[in-house]
């Protein structure tokens, strides 16, 4: 694969399926868009150990463009650019750039990664490519199979020549989770002395997943030249599967907290095995927020079978031609459809009865951030007055009865469709005593995302026997031992996908779907967008500058219920936005450049975030839902970059950035503050409003530095043998210091905290071995903790970040000969989990008790294990 520099561009490369992004503070890391909230069971999770999204300088990773051949990708999740569904068969290389430019789409903040596809032309003439690899996961001995393949050919047609490149990939890997999560409240009945700094673990659950994940592409291009014209023909179909079994354990431990005594004096916390209540939240019994003992905990148990998919399929139709000597216009159109499968094929819940006797006694430990211990025994009752006390300890956690309370179906699909038209006139000229490329471009986007979304709810005993789905969930079950490395204080049988599937079916048969009205909308965005850019180039430098100018339009219809009236919303709003950006280039020497640049750019919120769904409950007061009004994050920013080209080779870079944000986006509840929603009488204006919104404006500034060396042009000079020659370093660093200023929020001020989705630093650094055929990386990333949204209260527990990720990988490659070639990967070495957790102490310093910074408060914990693969690859 090769590379080539754009402005400040990183490099990118793939390996055994497996995204890589090792230069100048880029990192491919795992997270959801921060600071947001997706609806209910969309929520885009951390995948420890699996590259998902693409940061650049450590920066949100929603403020990143991807790009097929300089087009923008719509993303079957929305904005957010997903990476590891892109199959790395298609792509001929990799262009990142951090210097943005007015040929870009507005949306694009940090930089844009775009994937340049293969051209038959890249090649002399006929070629053959392929790939063959075999892994397994260390965690449940789970295999993993990959293959592709790529020919390609060129063909003299007498007047011009005719390039075709096919290709197609296939990789498959399957995989088991080790995953604990905790949700935390302020409860309302503690009352004791130092209540306000306790936070109660209201709900424990462990997420025993099952899954296999595939993705395939198949991708074909016609390019066809005659002197300065050039058309081109293609399309790429990728897809992207996960079926997934998860085996959802819910211990409700806040279950009966209407129990707990509200009285505000201190009292004697010493340990009481025979409580009245179930000792929820009541230190009086000796029980504390990270340690104690529940009396008679209600188990809420989920089986889920998922057959989740997302698909793009692109088409581009280009022409270029030179209608007279140093002008050239290039024509292109595109049509891009992405689907989002989120269907659910069933999923049964399990809930233990009423009575407090046939639930366990749970004696929990939180104390490590790194382990949930859940203790289970039998519940005995006493005599009067009613106590309660742990009974004989359990292990099997099924011995507990938990009858069948629901089966669930769910058909949700996601359609975008994207209709692009370009047109961009290139004059090639003399200006200012250099020579010139002025560009003007003009571009048409609309996309329209529809949501479809139906489910098939049973909950009765009539329709359970019907459906010939059994009550109790030991006959529902596997005899099957636990796949995982988690620590577990019980064990517990898997679900049977088989049994699950042939309920699901019966169920569709006999009863009929219901559409979710809340999650059903349609939303259309048109972006006209033109720009005018200019190149000057000179023997000391060059200058690159310009605007771009974009006019964007959003229409949304949904479903909306104000109380108990539900009818369709339609909600529409327009901007105009410039984006102008200057990037100067200065060659101190012909191995040294100092580059300049100012840009500018605004991140859009999601397509969901600004549907017009909305419900009002006026009997709680609350509205809820997307937020068409909301306005782009917009942000504009400095860079100084030195840069030093070693000679024979070798590369040092060293720079600063800074960067203004405002109108940040993030998900909030406040007062509704419009009479929009008045109707019969009732005034709706102080209701409180969930959703999406802006607020506030902040900075990032920082530096990065970064270093390519390898020992092979000096080894003779400093008296090393010749083998040594092909050791070599790639490092970089980046530093961010970043700082948003949220409005304040009822009875909480404005508070400083750090940009969402933003770390500290970020680290990576490979070792490398290359010559005699043989190549060896060993590479190491790290980046610190990130916020990962914002709380308006201390109701669940405050902000909640990402703690600090490092990752270790591996590769070998040997060549046999000059066409064929053995590999090795060995992937997440360290295994280390991705955990999220959740920091009251911003929030209790603006209300006026301070606390130190902790992260005790483990909120999510999961990891995947390591990988290892190794086949062949051909080349001809």
């Amino acid at each position: 694969m090769r590379s080539r520099r754009a402005g400040n561009p990183e490099e990118v490369g793939f390996a055994g399926g497996r995204r890589r992004l090792r230069r100048r503070g880029a990192s491919a890391r795992p997270e959801h868009r921060p600071g947001h909230q997706p609806p209910a069971g969309r929520r885009r999770r951390a995948r420890p150990g699996q590259a998902r999204y693409v940061s650049l300088r450590g920066a949100p990773n929603y403020w990143t463009t991807l790009s097929f051949d300089g087009i923008n990708v719509v993303s079957p999740e929305g904005r957010d650019a997903r990476f590891d569904s892109v199959p790395s068969a298609i792509a001929a290389q990799i262009v990142v750039s951090k210097a943005v430019t007015p040929d870009m789409p507005g949306e694009t903040v940090s930089g844009n990664v775009n994937i340049v596809t293969r051209s038959a032309f890249d090649y002399t003439g006929e070629h053959f490519a392929a790939k063959v690899g075999y892994g397994q996961a260390e965690l449940g001995n789970r295999p993993q199979v990959e293959a592709s393949a790529v020919y390609s050919n060129r063909f003299d047609m007498g007047e011009g020549e005719l390039g075709v490149v096919v290709s197609g990939s296939y990789f498959e890997r399957a995989m088991i989770t080790d995953n604990f999560e905790t949700d935390y409240e302020r409860v309302s009945g503690d009352l004791r002395p130092g209540n306000t700094t306790r936070f109660w673990a209201q709900e424990a659950e462990n997420k025993l997943y099952r899954l296999t994940r595939r993705n395939w592409s198949a991708s074909g291009r016609l390019d066809y030249r005659q002197g300065d014209t050039k058309l081109s023909l293609r399309s790429i179909y990728t897809i992207f599967k996960d079926d997934e079994m998860r085996d959802n354990y819910r211990f409700d431990l806040d279950d009966r907290q209407s129990d707990l005594v509200s009285a505000a004096e201190a009292c004697d916390t010493a340990i009481n095995p025979t409580p009245t209540n179930t000792g929820y939240a009541d230190i009086c019994i000796g029980n504390t927020p990270l340690k104690g003992t529940i009396y008679g905990v209600d188990i809420r148990q989920r089986s889920t079978l998922r057959a989740f998919r997302q698909s793009i399929f692109t088409n581009t139709a280009e022409a270029e031609f030179a209608p007279a000597d140093g002008w050239t216009v290039n024509l292109l159109g595109n049509y891009t459809e992405s689907k989002d499968d989120r269907s659910v094929v069933g999923e049964t819940t399990w809930e233990s009865p009423s009575t407090r006797t046939a639930r366990p006694t749970i004696a929990y430990d939180f104390s490590d951030p790194n382990r949930s211990r859940l203790i289970l025994s039998t519940t005995n009752q006493l005599a009067s007055p009613t106590r309660y006390q742990a009974g004989t300890p359990v292990t099997a956690i099924d011995t507990f009865s938990k009858p069948l309370t629901s089966l669930t179906l769910l058909d949700a699909v996601d359609t975008t469709k994207a209709y692009t038209a370009r047109l961009v006139v290139t004059r090639e000229t003399g200006f200012l005593g250099g020579d010139a490329t002025l560009k003007a471009g003009f571009q048409f986007d609309q996309r329209t995302k529809v949501v479809d979304e139906s489910n098939l709810v049973l909950n009765t005993a009539a329709q359970f026997a019907a459906v010939g789905i059994p009550t109790d969930y030991n006959l529902f079950s596997l005899d099957q031992e636990f796949l995982g490395r988690i620590p577990m204080d019980y064990t517990f049988r898997y679900f049977d996908p088989v049994k699950m599937r042939a309920a699901a079916e019966k169920a569709r048969e006999l009863y009929t779907f219901n559409p979710v009205t809340g999650n059903i909308y349609d939303v259309r965005e048109q972006v006209f967008a033109g720009y005018l850019m200019g190149t000057v180039r000179w023997d000391f430098g060059s200058l690159v500058g310009g605007a771009r100018g974009e006019h964007v339009k959003n229409r949304g219809i949904a479903q909306g219920t104000v109380g108990t009236t539900a009818g369709l919303v339609t909600a529409e709003s327009d901007r105009t936005m410039v984006f102008p950006s200057l990037h100067f280039n200065y060659n101190l020497d012909e191995t040294k450049k100092l580059r300049l640049s100012f840009n500018t750019g605004a991140a859009r919120a999601d397509y969901d975030q600004m549907r017009p769904n909305v419900v009002v409950n006026d009997s709680n007061q609350t509205i809820s839902g997307g937020n068409p009004a909301v306005k782009p994050e917009k942000a504009w920013g400095l860079d100084g970059y030195f840069e030093w080209y070693l000679r024979p080779q070798g590369y040092l870079m060293a720079g600063v950035f800074y960067k203004n944000v405002r109108d940040v986006l993030y998900r909030q509840s406040r007062s509704f503050g419009s009479d929009a929603l008045n109707s019969g009488g009732v005034d709706r204006s102080a209701y409180t409003f969930t959703g999406i919104t802006n607020g506030g404006q902040g900075r990032v500034y920082g530096f990065e530095a970064a270093a390519q060396l390898q020992l092979e042009p000096w080894t003779k000079q400093i008296g090393l043998p010749s083998w040594m020659g092909g050791f070599g370093l790639s490092a970089n660093v980046t530093y961010n210091n970043s700082e948003v200023t949220k409005p304040a929020i009822g009875t909480v001020p404005a508070r400083k905290l750090r940009l969402p989705g933003t770390s500290d630093w970020v680290y990576n650094l490979s070792g490398y071995y290359e010559k005699y055929g043989l190549s060896l990386r060993l590479s190491y990333q790290k980046r610190t903790n990130w916020l990962d949204g914002y709380a308006d209260d201390l109701t669940d527990a405050g902000d909640t970040y990402w703690a600090t990720d490092d990752e270790l990988d591996f590769s070998a490659r040997y060549a046999i000969s000059k066409n064929v070639e053995v590999f090795f990967d060995a992937t997440n070495l360290l295994n280390n989990p991705g955990r999220r957790f959740a920091e009251p102490g911003n929030l209790l310093t603006a209300t006026g008790t301070p606390t130190p910074f902790t992260d005790s408060y483990t909120i999510e914990w999961e990891r995947f294990g390591r990988r290892f693969a190794g086949g062949f690859r051909v080349n001809f």
